[in-house]
């Protein structure tokens, strides 16, 4: 983790880029990541892949971390962009459930994804 922190701290130095965003079924455990490929300031998202856990963090597997490393390698990306905590579920709305909430996650039920907070 420390080296991706690193990574997402050197600011812009060109493109490519890579996106990597947490997710969990709480604002304590990520179980996925999903890292997004952008090759130039006005692409959308060209590549992405995630990975997850059945158990534990994401942020604590050597593996995954070290497999995130070598696809934005492979890309040669030259910004990364992280988020600082965890997003929302992992769970994919028209993939893993239909409707506004996922039947898994309760905590995420009426939150904003980017604070955890409820929304009013």
């Amino acid at each position: 983790m420390k080296r991706l922190q690193k990574k997402s701290r050197k600011g812009m130095r060109g493109w490519p880029a890579a996106t990597i965003a947490f997710y969990g079924p709480n604002l304590s455990q990520a179980t996925k990541v999903a890292v997004g490929i952008v090759l130039t300031e006005d692409a959308g998202v060209s590549e992405m892949r995630d990975w997850q856990v059945e158990k534990g963090d994401i942020r604590n597997s050597p593996a995954v971390i070290e497999e995130v490393l070598e696809f934005i390698a492979d890309h040669g990306v030259l910004i990364v962009a992280m988020t600082d905590g965890i997003i929302g579920c992992p769970h994919q709305e028209g993939i893993d459930y239909e409707g506004e909430w996922c039947p898994v996650c309760d905590f995420w039920r009426g939150r904003d994804r980017f604070t955890g907070e409820m929304m009013s």
